[in-house]
């Protein structure tokens, strides 16, 4: 440790380096944030993370983030669960929600097929969506009707949901994506509402 520097403070501040799109500087702006913070606000922060850890776990339907299982959404009674939009990750389910145009649920996948970073088809909630889309919802007349295959415009994403296409071919269920208003190889999480909302009302058939 040169001299000067104090271990704690220098702890705190390799923690947040440790964070995305956290370097040196900010880390070092935010560790004397904390450090000028009075300690009721410090603990409210250091509450706030391990309450996250402690309580946020993945529903047991669609996977997405949730403090209790069912999510809000899985048991949503205005919710048509004829329709499922399969998404790649939790934050993709945010950036959807905030259209105001998803009336369906949802599917997590956890990932995308990338066989070169070693994720395989296994790896992600593909069998529990083939389940549930095969399955009769005990709760409505009709079981899945429509698919949306909602994965990010990039390699990995089209890769998947060609994947995925292609185990549903055989379903006769109506199998949709969302149109290319979407930049290729951009994510949802990054697109913006007015982006988002001409991919949904002019998706496409797979």
């Amino acid at each position: 440790m040169g001299v000067g520097e104090i271990e704690s403070l220098e702890e705190l501040k390799r923690e947040f380096q440790k964070l995305p799109g956290i370097g040196p500087r900010s880390a070092e702006r935010l560790a004397f944030h904390v450090l000028r913070s009075d300690r009721a606000e410090a603990a409210k922060l250091a509450d706030a993370v391990l309450a996250v850890k402690d309580r946020v776990i993945h529903c047991g339907a669609c996977f997405n983030l949730t403090e209790k299982t069912p999510c809000n959404i899985c048991t949503a009674t205005d919710r048509d669960r004829r329709q499922i939009w399969v998404v790649e990750q939790p934050k993709d389910v945010l950036a959807l929600e905030k259209t105001g145009l998803v009336r369906g649920v949802y599917h997590v996948l956890m990932g995308h097929i990338a066989p070169l970073d070693g994720v395989e088809p296994g790896d992600l909630t593909i069998d529990a969506l083939m389940s549930r889309v095969k399955n009769k919802n005990e709760e409505e007349e009709e079981g899945v009707t429509e698919v949306i295959l909602a994965t990010n415009p990039t390699v990995e994403g089209d890769g998947t949901a060609l994947y995925l296409e292609s185990l549903l071919a055989d379903t006769n269920l109506k199998v949709s994506r969302l149109a290319r208003g979407l930049a290729v190889g951009s994510q949802l999480e990054y697109a913006s509402l007015g982006m988002l909302e001409a991919a949904i009302r002019g998706r496409t058939a797979g």
